[in-house]
């Protein structure tokens, strides 16, 4: 109000009206481009953009159009100090050491911890309000938050030893709780009327459970817990986060499954190629062992031949001989087939 009775004043003293007649006649009705509120909405941006979040908050009370405008810079104030804040964790983590037991020793361990409470934080006031806010029902309203994250942040960068986590954020915490807790109780039920499908909703309540095995937890009971508690968010946050890691390993387990399952297919198939050679090789060993069996019986039926004669020749020892070795080299290829 302060500032919008100073830039009315301002506009005045601009037209060449004089003080001393100011006093003794009322102040002229001024047109309502000559206002703050008439100017462009990127002029009045400009204004309160000295201003703090806390301050531009209470201005919603002028009108409508200056109520438009400052839900607008609170909505991208809250998302403003979620990317500082995202790019102050990534600074601070690229220096940071990659090993745990290394970063408890580190003298950026408690700009770390701060900014990882402020994260939890900002989950909270996001799942809070942005549900409301992307429905376009209302916007970030406690302006004061943003300022204190700012303030929080800031600190984190300019201090080299700062505080533990718990002193540095205990103003955060304090008005941030009370903030959402504000919001759950006061504001959420009359935003809920406005919810599109809320009828659906209330017919839902309206209606019988249906019986079952899951029959002690009934639809009343799903919907009177619209208020969770900050320990159930948190909790389901952390439940969020080991589910996450649990679906992480898995996927890695499932693909190093994959890489041994394609290395044994390629296994097989070289068993299998070598499988067709050794049989390959069998055959042709068999037609061999065939043939010397052939040559063998011709063998023994010209040595049989030859010893029925009336005077034997000087060739029979020979051709003993040569019987001899080929049933020796018969019975090896049957000992080596065998054990093949």
């Amino acid at each position: 109000m302060a500032v919008v009775a100073a830039a009315e004043r301002l506009l005045s003293e601009g037209e060449g009206g004089a003080m001393d007649s100011a006093r003794l006649s009322p102040p002229p009705q001024l047109p309502q481009s000559n206002t703050l509120v008439g100017l462009p909405i990127v002029a009045i941006e400009g204004i309160l953009g000295f201003l703090s979040y806390d301050e531009t908050s209470q201005l919603r009370l002028v009108c409508k159009r200056m109520d438009l405008v400052c839900q607008r810079m609170l909505n991208q104030g809250f998302l403003k100090v979620e990317r500082y804040h995202n790019l102050c964790q990534k600074q601070v983590k690229a220096q940071l050491p990659r090993r745990e037991s290394e970063r408890r020793n580190h003298s950026l361990a408690r700009h770390a911890d701060i900014l990882a409470a402020v994260e939890t934080r900002l989950s909270l006031l996001n799942m809070t309000f942005m549900k409301y806010v992307d429905s376009n029902l209302c916007c970030f309203i406690p302006g004061k938050v943003i300022d204190e994250i700012y303030r929080v942040l800031r600190y984190v960068n300019s201090t080299k030893a700062p505080q533990r986590a718990h002193e540095v954020l205990q103003e955060l915490r304090d008005i941030s709780s009370m903030a959402m807790e504000y919001f759950d109780e006061k504001i959420v039920p009359i935003l809920k009327r406005k919810l599109p499908g809320s009828d659906v909703s209330g017919r839902l309540i309206a209606a019988a459970p249906v019986p079952g095995p899951s029959a002690a937890l009934t639809t009343m009971q799903l919907f009177s817990k619209q208020n969770p508690s900050r320990q159930e968010v948190t909790k389901l946050q952390q439940q969020v986060k080991t589910n996450g890691a649990g679906v992480t390993v898995l996927r890695r387990e499932i693909s190093e499954l994959r890489t041994k399952v394609q290395e044994q297919q390629k296994q097989l198939q070289d068993q299998d190629q070598k499988l067709l050679e050794q049989t390959q090789i069998i055959g042709e060993q068999n037609a061999r062992l065939a043939e010397l069996e052939r040559k063998l019986r011709e063998v023994m039926e010209s040595a049989v031949g030859n010893s029925s004669g009336s005077a034997p020749s000087e060739e029979t020892p020979r051709k003993r001989k040569k019987a001899v070795e080929s049933i020796g080299a018969l019975r090896k290829s049957k000992r080596l087939r065998n054990n093949k």
